[in-house]
């Protein structure tokens, strides 16, 4: 009897200790990369950002690419064209409450946020089509709201594309993206 449970006790060991040594496939595009259990992983995951302006609560998708030593700048991003301002799809935009933006009325609602970048000023779109697919979708026609903005220098690399809402006094707060050493901001004002 010793004998068999000393067999059992074996083969459960070793049958708990073989590694599957079986390897997935990836897709080897640039916005692919192996995660630590062999399975697909994007490199511009798809996240959110979101908070309240007064009593609104706005959020923001969209798709983060990292810089990876790459040019962003004038690069990877063209100055001058419209950009998605994300990756894979338009960043999209939902304001429950009307809202004003640089002086302009934005009816609640869901939105795509574009822009054209500039090495000293950036352009910033609102756009009615929402679910859009990068800029192959844009249709300048569906604009809601362009206004202008100067982009900031920052001290450090911000490594991955990064929306923020932020809250401030009362009804009134802001957004902004950051990305490689640049930061566009602007105005929000929930009404």
């Amino acid at each position: 009897m010793n004998k068999v449970i000393l067999t059992v006790i074996i083969l459960v060991l070793i049958s708990c200790g073989k590694a599957d040594t079986t390897k997935t496939g990836t897709e080897s595009g640039d916005d692919q990369a192996n995660d630590t259990e062999g399975q697909a992983k994007s490199k511009s995951p798809r996240t959110a950002s979101m908070a309240n302006i007064g009593p609104a609560h706005i959020h923001i998708d969209y798709s983060s690419p990292s810089v990876r030593g790459r040019t962003i700048w004038g690069g990877l991003v063209s100055y001058g064209e419209v950009w998605a301002t994300s990756a894979h799809k338009a960043t999209n935009i939902n304001f429950p409450n009307d809202v004003r933006i640089n002086g302009e009325v934005v009816p609640k609602g869901k939105y795509a946020l574009f822009t054209i970048p500039e090495k000293d000023e950036w352009t910033i779109i609102i756009n009615k089509n929402w679910d859009q697919h990068l800029a192959d979708d844009y249709d300048q026609a569906e604009d809601l709201l362009r206004f202008k903005v100067n982009p900031e220098q920052l001290d450090q690399v911000q490594e991955a594309l990064k929306y923020e809402v932020i809250s401030g006094d009362g009804n009134n707060g802001g957004i902004s993206m950051s990305w490689d050493k640049l930061k566009v901001s602007f105005a929000v004002e929930v009404i």
